[in-house]
């Protein structure tokens, strides 16, 4: 039998979120971006690694105004929203060399939504053959890049979008 090690879970297992506030209005106010997984914010946008990924290179971005819902955002912050989307989703494909992306977005708890007090969007790099029997049989997800791996990859990709 083979042994999958994934050991950056069992905080997860052991302590759930122990952190308080929304991870949008207080990550990229901290001092240490990349324990944040905070690789960018600009004027109106935070963009971040998604600590429980659905794939490597899973992007969450979302306003740093907290807001729920898009009819509500300024102008200025909506457009500066779609452009950040608009140039990471190019930089999670070159970096990763992805075959395609899912851009999403669940508005409300009956929607998927995790966090639904903050809209965001995840940006999901994926490959041909990228899903398996894993998830499916196992409950279990096989990611092939740590986090930090991941982080390290994409951030100098992000310096230039920086606020």
């Amino acid at each position: 039998m083979k042994q999958l090690w994934a050991p950056w879970r069992i905080t997860y297992i052991e302590e759930g979120s122990k952190e308080t506030g929304c991870i949008f209005c207080t990550k990229f106010q901290n001092v240490d971006l990349r324990a944040g997984l905070v690789l960018t914010h600009t004027a109106h946008t935070v963009v971040m690694l998604n600590k429980y990924p659905y794939n490597n290179g899973h992007l969450l971005l979302a306003p740093k105004r907290h807001e729920n819902s898009l009819a509500q955002l300024p102008v200025e912050a909506f457009v500066d929203l779609n452009e950040t989307l608009r140039r990471s989703i190019e930089i999670v494909r070159e970096v990763f060399n992805s075959s395609g992306v899912n851009v999403g977005m669940n508005l409300g708890k009956c929607a998927g939504a995790g966090i639904e007090d903050h809209l965001h969007w995840h940006i999901v790099p994926r490959w041909e053959g990228d899903t398996n029997f894993m998830p499916v049989l196992a409950e279990t997800r096989v990611m092939p890049q740590h986090l930090l791996d991941s982080y390290d990859r994409l951030q100098p990709r992000f310096q230039n979008l920086s606020a």
